[in-house]
């Protein structure tokens, strides 16, 4: 979202297609691809969680507290995100485009927009970052099983 569609929505070739409405349109597109976005994130934390617990059965150990930390930090900022941030940034979307809204109040919501959009920018690049250690500690993970192998045993 962040490296790909994001980018494509506020695209000089969106422009050109909205034209006139492209402003107010083109935030109202993104809207609603990152509804999507969110839910996606939702479903793919709570799977990272289930998989690092069902390693527990795997492995016999109870997991890592640092790598429970972190999924569990990373579906808080997705849930604040999707729950709390984007109703906000959607509310002042909305006032920023209004018509029949004030110009001052048009202003104020367009500077708190540009605000609130930084810190989710900020939250989303924070996840972005823990997914990448994630991701890191799945493909390298160093655990053994919980299995001994057949040349520990000596007769």
């Amino acid at each position: 979202m962040t490296f790909g569609v994001g980018p494509a929505i506020f695209s000089s070739k969106m422009k050109e297609l909205l034209e006139a409405y492209y402003p107010p349109y083109s935030g109202i597109i993104a809207q609603i691809i990152i509804s999507r976005y969110y839910t996606l994130a939702i479903v793919c934390a709570i799977i990272a969680i289930i998989h690092l617990l069902a390693e527990q059965l795997y492995f016999g150990r109870a997991p890592q507290k640092r790598w429970l930390s972190l999924l569990l930090g990373m579906l808080v900022l997705i849930l604040l995100g999707n729950y709390w941030l984007q109703p906000k940034l959607n509310r002042l979307h909305t006032n920023r485009y209004a018509v029949n809204a004030p110009v001052q109040v048009r202003a104020a919501a367009a500077d708190s927009f540009a605000v609130w959009h930084r810190i989710s920018q900020m939250g989303n690049l924070l996840v972005l970052g823990g997914l990448g250690f994630y991701l890191l500690r799945v493909g390298n993970s160093p655990d053994s099983t919980r299995f001994i192998g057949s040349g520990k045993f000596h007769s």
